[in-house]
């Protein structure tokens, strides 16, 4: 399933895709005289498979009794918000990938290297990224995400990591490059506002059989900057979960960005970064497409 969050008739929702378009889950929920298993996104991960088991009963049953067409939502009737307003952690892996740390002037680390993007920097498919005044050195880093789903305290073995994600989705790692090689911690450079594209969905873990076979792409204006494999990940999924939750326990909407593949705008020659006007994409195989517009901080 693929799950998003929106306004919808000025108010915060989220639904699930059809080919019909995408149905709210409190409104379809409303129509069969139900109470929704959760009142947003989040909440819905928190409850785990049994909330998902209860929207695909409700779906059948809507259809069923011909009962959709009330919980539809149109496209020019939702605006797209991160599917996460707020996770609980967002933590992103650096050089993850063996080339783009070659491209970098790196050595790859053999313990995964790893840096926190806060909340308030996430920004929906659509969303504007600023071009801040400070720099010009706005770069583009197209990643998968995991999302976790309910966890248990303490370690999670890597035999047991992936009975813990509840799906993926798409995440644009946007760096001011500068700011992030000022010192040896990355925090500024990655935390500049709006520097956290991620979305339109989150595609559940069930649909994706192996999160390391996917094709990942990033586009610039439509140009290719990046075209990749996760496959290329140097460490997995299930090795990244169980590193976290060595010293963190894991919660459900915890969001993973994985790193990025090579690529990048600062280390092509010339330099590439992206400027007011520019359209970035990042594609990622049976996800989707995330897609922004960078506009001149004023």
């Amino acid at each position: 399933m693929k799950f998003s969050s929106y306004l919808w008739n000025g108010r915060k929702s989220y639904g699930t895709a059809i080919e019909d378009g995408i149905v709210d889950i409190p409104a379809l929920f409303h129509e069969l005289g139900e109470a929704a298993p959760a009142h947003d996104l989040l909440s819905l991960i928190e409850r785990g498979q049994a909330a998902v088991a209860a929207v695909r009963e409700a779906l059948a049953a809507a259809a069923r009794a011909g009962k959709m067409v009330g919980a539809l939502v149109s496209d020019a009737e939702r605006s797209p918000l991160t599917p996460l307003p707020r996770p609980p952690k967002m933590i992103c892996v650096g050089r993850n990938y063996a080339e783009h740390a070659k491209e970098a002037g790196f050595e790859m680390s053999q313990i995964p290297i790893i840096f926190p993007k806060f909340s308030a920097v996430l920004v929906a498919d659509q969303d504007a990224i600023l071009l801040p005044k400070v720099s010009g050195q706005l770069d583009w880093e197209g990643e998968l995400a995991v999302v976790m789903g309910p966890a248990p305290r303490g370690k999670i073995t890597k035999a047991d990591a992936l009975n813990h994600v509840f799906g993926y989705t798409i995440f644009n790692d946007v760096t001011i490059r500068d700011y992030q090689f000022r010192t040896t911690q990355y925090t500024a450079g990655k935390n500049f506002r709006t520097s956290g594209p991620v979305g339109p969905w989150i595609v559940t873990s069930d649909e994706i059989a192996d999160p390391h076979a996917l094709q990942i792409r990033t586009t610039l204006n439509g140009e290719v900057m990046q075209n990749a494999n996760t496959s290329e990940m140097f460490f997995d999924v299930p090795t990244i979960i169980e590193h976290l939750s060595e010293f963190i326990d894991m919660e459900a909407g915890d969001i993973i960005a994985m790193g990025t593949p090579a690529g990048v705008g600062f280390k092509r020659k010339p330099p590439i970064f992206m400027k007011a006007g520019d359209r970035i994409a990042i594609e990622i195989e049976k996800i989707g497409r995330l897609e922004n517009h960078v506009i001149a901080e004023s």
